[in-house]
């Protein structure tokens, strides 16, 4: 700091500067945030000393008064500068340790710890404890290499406003990616850019949305969907009548897994819908769906109905006592396959299908998130998807009557809600990027 006393040359600036002490202004980073401090008893200190050393002249010195007026003036205006250019320095550096999060990194000079958030906005799932529960044994492995800490998670039931003040709260508290299970395809855009410009990574899991601020790492729903469809069609060769049991109307895996169904029914002009209902992803009200239907419907040739609900429907279909059983695509869940076991001592024709859809997406996501806040940059065209922000990793298996033994006993003994499950690698991971 500048400072002189009486009898310097007229060219040092002549100002009771405090020399000792805790200075007048200081600047600082807390958690990423410029924060300035004022000390302004030092600060009055200062002008009061200012003045009264201008004032302790007399009319006879006018001439020297006045050049310290203005070598005063001149003192002030560099040390505006100085506290500008420092705050300045201050916001730059908080702006820059942000943006080395942001996916479009290259650095490669960022080594953590990062600080990861998780947004989940349904909790009526079991599927989404076990996603949850996944991503927590992920992160415990990057953890343990000194890259992560402990993960920060908001999660409950919300609606897509809900959601949105999830997204903010993480924003405050200064994650460096946030992973999203999210309830809306669109919706979600204005908060995931808020988060994008703050320099955090936003990861997309298990349904994939719009946002170019986003990199989608989900399944291929569609596909998912396709899949099973395509087996209940060639197992009615084409020909009967169907029920369909979707998740929750508008939410993205939804409308991508209803739109799969519908490609392949159209392929299939035999197979004829006879309703469309929505169970919400939840066993109880699948039950309670199909009973409703199955009064006044009992003539069924095939079920199609997406996990989550569909033990629940084989349960109404049982309790209805039909001469002959659907066939059923069911779900590749520890619960449904111990039923598919029972009923299959009961009504050996019985034959279902199901197709994995891993929780395990959200561990998937969580190693994508670390590489991009490593500084790596993705392989030229490896986002796909509609709007090119998409990577999709793949769906790990099915069960049918060809594999029921070897699945069915790997999860004879687990609880009845755990999902076959699977998540990409740390190595595999790492091929999306260069």
């Amino acid at each position: 700091m500048l400072a002189g006393k009486k009898g310097e040359s007229e060219d040092t600036p002549w100002l009771p500067v405090p020399q000792t002490g805790s200075p007048a202004v200081s600047v600082t980073l807390k958690d990423r945030e410029p924060v300035v401090y004022v000390n302004y008893q030092r600060a009055a200190t200062f002008v009061v000393a200012a003045r009264r050393t201008f004032m302790s002249f007399s009319k006879d010195d006018k001439h020297v008064k006045e050049k310290i007026v203005a070598k005063r003036t001149l003192y002030l205006k560099f040390m505006t500068l100085l506290a500008a250019l420092t705050i300045g320095a201050v916001l730059v550096a908080a702006c820059g340790g942000a943006s080395t999060t942001s996916p479009s990194s290259s650095s490669g000079g960022n080594k953590g710890p990062f600080v990861i958030g998780v947004s989940n906005g349904f909790v009526g799932s079991e599927w989404r404890t076990q996603m949850l529960q996944d991503m927590q044994t992920a992160n415990a492995e990057y953890m343990q290499a000194g890259l992560t800490k402990d993960l920060i998670v908001q999660s409950a039931d919300v609606d897509v406003q809900g959601q949105i003040q999830q997204i903010h709260n993480l924003i405050n508290r200064g994650v460096n990616a946030i992973i999203i299970n999210p309830n809306s395809q669109t919706a979600l855009s204005p908060v995931i850019k808020e988060a994008k410009d703050a320099g955090i990574v936003v990861i997309s899991v298990d349904q994939a949305i719009s946002s170019p601020d986003a990199i989608n790492v989900v399944i291929d729903q569609t596909e998912w969907a396709r899949i099973s469809m395509r087996w209940l069609a060639q197992q009615l060769h084409g020909q009967g009548n169907i029920i369909i049991i979707n998740g929750i109307a508008g939410h993205p895996a939804n409308e991508a897994r209803y739109n799969g169904v519908k490609e392949i029914l159209a392929q299939n002009p035999g197979i004829h819908v006879l309703n469309v209902v929505n169970a919400n992803w939840d066993e109880a009200t699948g039950q309670q769906k199909m009973a409703t239907i199955l009064a006044s419907q009992p003539h069924i040739d095939g079920i199609w109905s997406q996990d989550g609900m569909a033990q629940g429907a084989l349960q109404a279909v049982l309790a209805a006592n039909l001469p002959k059983l659907p066939i059923m695509v069911g779900e590749a869940r520890a619960g449904y396959l111990q039923l598919w076991a029972q009923v299959k001592k009961t009504h050996p024709d019985f034959t279902s299908f199901g197709v994995v859809n891993p929780p395990g997406v959200g561990a998937s996501g969580l190693r994508v998130a670390v590489d991009l806040l490593l500084g790596k940059k993705l392989k030229p065209n490896r986002l796909q998807g509609a709007n090119n922000n998409t990577l999709f990793v793949p769906i790990p298996g099915m069960v049918s009557d060809a594999n029921f033994d070897t699945e069915y006993a790997m999860v004879k003994d687990l609880p009845v809600a755990y999902t076959l499950d699977g998540s990409i690698t740390r190595q595999e991971a790492d091929a999306f990027f260069q």
